[in-house]
């Protein structure tokens, strides 16, 4: 059974910090991607950060870019987000899901079906 644990959310003000931690089990870590998404309150989920753990490719949405890092460590079989320069924008609960890599060129994010149960991430003003 796939289980995808995520931690480290929390209240942090603008310009502050945070690390996020994917912890997953039930399946063969090297041949997945791990993806983050986040949902704010009223809007729609969005993909944030992706890894592709066998080739090591990692993608990044726009708002993100520069300040947001993805990482894995597969012995941990942990998927880590460090998230710098925090923006109130920011503020979401956060959630990892989990995908078989199809190859290195499709797309990261694409066909996620297991999640996990979600963190929540505050940033204030």
């Amino acid at each position: 059974e796939v289980q995808l644990v995520e931690s480290g959310g929390g209240s942090v003000q603008a310009g502050g910090s945070l690390r996020l931690s994917c912890a997953a089990s039930g399946f063969t870590f090297d041949d997945y991607n791990i993806g983050w998404f986040r949902q704010a309150p009223g809007k729609e989920r969005q993909g944030v950060s992706c890894i592709q753990n066998r080739y090591g490719n990692t993608w990044y949405s726009d708002s993100v870019k520069g300040r947001f890092t993805i990482s894995s460590d597969n012995a941990k079989k942990t998927v880590y987000l460090q998230m710098n320069s925090l923006k109130p924008e920011d503020t979401a609960v956060y959630y990892c899901a989990a995908t078989p890599t199809v190859s290195r060129w499709y797309p990261c994010m694409s066909g996620m079906g297991d999640w996990g149960k979600g963190t929540l991430v505050t940033v204030s003003s």
